[in-house]
């Protein structure tokens, strides 16, 4: 019979122990781990339970698994006003030291979808990580910048979701339901993306137009797999559905399958 994952244990830590995570401990002693840097708003919400599923299945698999939230989201201490994209780096460095202190793993892979994909590539020297696994990463932030406002004056427009268009004014400062300070807008806008001097496999399921997108990371000697399905990231009649990618999941553990 094969052996069950444990229930994922939850944990406080970072010097202020102000941020929140679940562990998922291997079953068996770990040769690696996996931090799951998570996206933000709209994007964190949707993709929550994918991530769940795949903590549970590198956990199955033998891979000690720890997914957490930035000060400011998810069930860390912080408003969502706070959120704040060096933060959010540092955050990441800090989850990778409990995971390392958990998991006894040197080894560690830094997986993220999005926004939290690049946050993973901001981290990579400060957190030691060993190896990345993006997911569809925002390589460009002004482009991302503008692909959210466009999807939330669009929402404000919606005549199916209100009865009458918001103004401009009453939509202002948030994207699709999540207040966004003035100071995570510039420093999104700003944010571009360095390639990491470790190895890299990028996940695309954003399909063929977006491939020109990777060339900043392939550039660098990145790996690409294309997901056969495409995800629905920025299609505002699915923003309240969840994302669900089984081929996303089969991916990842096929890669973490082939780490020695």
């Amino acid at each position: 019979m094969t052996a069950q994952p444990e229930a994922a244990q939850p944990c406080y830590f970072g010097a202020d122990g102000k941020l929140f995570g679940l562990y998922h401990a291997a079953v068996e002693v770990p040769s690696c781990a996996a931090l799951l840097c998570p996206p933000l708003g709209q994007e964190m919400i949707r993709s929550h339970r994918i991530y769940r599923q795949l903590g549970g299945a590198l956990a199955a698999q033998g891979v000690a698994v720890l997914r957490f939230d930035y000060y400011g989201s998810g069930d860390s201490a912080g408003d969502g006003l706070d959120l704040d994209l060096e933060r959010c780096v540092a955050d990441t460095v800090a989850a990778v030291g409990e995971l390392r202190a958990r998991s006894g793993c040197d080894h560690i892979i830094g997986f993220g979808a999005r926004i939290g994909g690049s946050i993973a590539l901001s981290a990579a020297v400060r957190a030691h990580f060993s190896e990345l696994v993006l997911w569809d990463p925002v390589l460009d932030g002004a482009a991302y910048v503008a692909e959210l406002d466009t999807m939330q004056d669009a929402l404000r427009c919606d005549r199916m979701r209100f009865n009458k268009a918001r103004t401009a004014i009453d939509a202002a400062d948030q994207w699709l339901g999540f207040p966004v300070s003035a100071r995570l807008r510039g420093q999104l806008t700003e944010f571009r993306v360095a390639p990491a001097a470790i190895p890299t496999r990028l996940l695309d399921s954003m399909g063929p137009a977006f491939a020109r997108h990777w060339d900043t990371l392939l550039s660098d000697g990145a790996a690409v797999t294309r997901l056969p399905s495409s995800t629905p990231w920025a299609e505002l009649e699915r923003v309240e559905h969840a994302i669900l990618s089984p081929d996303l999941i089969r991916a990842v553990g096929d890669h973490f399958q082939a780490t020695p």
